[in-house]
C-alpha cells in the first residue's frame, strides 16, 4: 500500500461520536463526506460539522448526502451508528465500499465480526443477537473491517454539533490481531487528527473490557434515570452490577479474553469520571431505540455458548427490555 491511502473518508452515522471523529479527520486533511438524513443533513449542508470542547470551538465543511451512491467509493468508512441501526446501514452501504476500502467500526458492544479471525473453537461463530440473518456480515465482511473501541464521552448540542466532554482515546485493531500495514497507516492518520491512538493485539479483548463496564450501568441508567455516580453509590445496585460483571468475566475467560480485574476495580475507574449520563439514558430521553442486543442480549447468548449460567444478566436484560418495549424503544 502507498502512503496517504485514506484521502477520502466517509462518516456513516454523524451522531456525537461520528461527528467528533469526522471533524478531526477533516482537520487532518481528509476529504470528509457524511451519510445523513433529515435535520442532520440540513445542518451539515448549512454549517458543516461543528464541535466544542471547553471553550474551544471547531468546524469543518463536509460533503453531506442521504445517498451513499452520490458519495461513491471511499478509502475509509467510519461506522458510528448505534447497533440497532446497523442492519439498515448494511443494506445501503455498498456504493461506499471498494476492494481496498477500510471499514472502521466505532460502536459500542459486541460487534458482528467478533469471532472472525478469532481462532479457537468459536472461530467464525455468528452471534444471532447482533447479526441474526448474516446479512451484516455479507455486506461488511471481516476482511474489510478494522475494529475501534472509543474511550470518550460526547453528546449532541444540535444536529451536526458535538459537545466533546472528556476522553480522547481510540484503540484500533484487525479482527485477526495481525499488525497490518493498513492498521499502522490508519493509526498514523488518527494520531495526526489529534487522537490518542493505541493498536491492539486483540481488539476483541478491548471491546469486551469496555462492554464489561457499560453493559450494566447503561441499561440500569435507562431504567432508573440515574447518573453513574448514583448507580454505583447505591450499595444494593452496586452489588447487582458486580454480580452481572462476574458472569461476564467468566464468559470472557472461557472464550479466551480474561479480564485481570474484579468488579470493584472497574467501579473505582467509573466513579472517577463523576456524575454523567450514559449513552443509553440519553437515547431514552430522546426517544431513540436502545442498543440492548449488542450490550446485554449478546452476553446471554455467549453464556449459552460457553455453558456459563447468567441469572443476573438475564434479570437485567428482561427488565431493561420490558422497560424499552413499553416505551416503543426496542
Amino acid at each position: 500500500m502507498t502512503n496517504n491511502i485514506f484521502n477520502k473518508a466517509c462518516i456513516y452515522g454523524a451522531g456525537a461520536i461520528g461527528g467528533w471523529i469526522g471533524l478531526r479527520l477533516a482537520g487532518a486533511g481528509c476529504h470528509v463526506s457524511v451519510v445523513a438524513r433529515g435535520a442532520t443533513l440540513d445542518a451539515l449542508k448549512r454549517h458543516g460539522l461543528r464541535s466544542r470542547h471547553g471553550h474551544v470551538e471547531a468546524s469543518a465543511s463536509v460533503q453531506a448526502s442521504a445517498s451513499p451512491a452520490e458519495l461513491g467509493v471511499q478509502d475509509l468508512v467510519v461506522i458510528a451508528v448505534k447497533a440497532p441501526s446497523l442492519l439498515e446501514v448494511a443494506r445501503h452501504i455498498k456504493p461506499l465500499i471498494g476492494p481496498d476500502t477500510v471499514v472502521l467500526t466505532a460502536m459500542n458492544g459486541v460487534p458482528w465480526w467478533f469471532f472472525q479471525g478469532f481462532g479457537g473453537r468459536f472461530e467464525n461463530t455468528r452471534l444471532s443477537a447482533v447479526d441474526s440473518t448474516g446479512e451484516i456480515d455479507a455486506a461488511l465482511p471481516a476482511a474489510s473491517v478494522i475494529g475501534c473501541v472509543v474511550h470518550a464521552s460526547c453528546s449532541l448540542v444540535l444536529p451536526g454539533y458535538v459537545h466533546h466532554h472528556f476522553g480522547n482515546k481510540l484503540i484500533i485493531g484487525e479482527p485477526s490481531g495481525v499488525k497490518t500495514g493498513r492498521v499502522a497507516q490508519l493509526a498514523a492518520l488518527l494520531a495526526r487528527a489529534g487522537f490518542d491512538v493505541g493498536v491492539s493485539d486483540q481488539i476483541q479483548k478491548d471491546s469486551w473490557y469496555k462492554l464489561w463496564g457499560n453493559m450494566t450501568v447503561n441499561p440500569i441508567s435507562a431504567l432508573t434515570g440515574a447518573t453513574t455516580d448514583l448507580i454505583l453509590g447505591d450499595e444494593l445496585v452496586r452489588g447487582f452490577v458486580s454480580a452481572v460483571m462476574l458472569e461476564a468475566k467468566e464468559i470472557g475467560e472461557r472464550i479466551g479474553i480474561p479480564i485481570d480485574q474484579q468488579p470493584e476495580d472497574r467501579h473505582a475507574v467509573t466513579l472517577k469520571l463523576g456524575a454523567f449520563k450514559t449513552s443509553m439514558l440519553q437515547d431514552v430521553e430522546m426517544g431513540k431505540t436502545v442498543e440492548l442486543d449488542a450490550l446485554v442480549t449478546v452476553v446471554k447468548e455467549l453464556g449459552t455458548l460457553t455453558g456459563v449460567a447468567t441469572p443476573f444478566t438475564d434479570a437485567l436484560l428482561g427488565l431493561s427490555r420490558l422497560h424499552a418495549r413499553v416505551r416503543g424503544l426496542y
